[in-house]
C-alpha cells in the first residue's frame, strides 16, 4: 500500500513528551505547506532544511526517512 512520508510519520503522533520522533510529527503536522504528498528524499530534505520549523531538526528527518524506506516504500 501507498504512503507518503507525511502519512507514515503521523504514525509517530502522540508519542511520549520528549520522543524526538513525537516532537518530529507534531511539527510536521502543524506545517501548513509540509508537502504531503511527497515520497522522495532530496525534495523532503531540501524542505526540511530551508523551510521547516526547528523542531522538524534534520538528523531526525534522516532517521524518520530511514525507516520510511525500511517499512513503506520498499514494500
Amino acid at each position: 500500500m501507498y504512503k507518503s512520508f507525511y502519512q507514515f510519520t503521523l504514525s509517530f503522533r502522540g508519542g511520549k513528551k520528549g520522543d524526538l520522533y513525537s516532537v518530529f510529527a507534531e511539527a510536521m503536522f502543524k506545517d501548513l505547506s509540509f508537502p504531503k504528498d511527497e515520497t522522495e528524499y532530496d525534495p523532503l530534505s531540501r524542505y526540511v532544511e530551508e523551510k521547516a520549523d526547528q523542531e522538524m531538526r534534520s538528523i531526525i528527518f534522516d532517521d524518520l526517512y530511514n525507516l520510511y524506506e525500511e517499512r513503506i516504500k520498499l514494500l
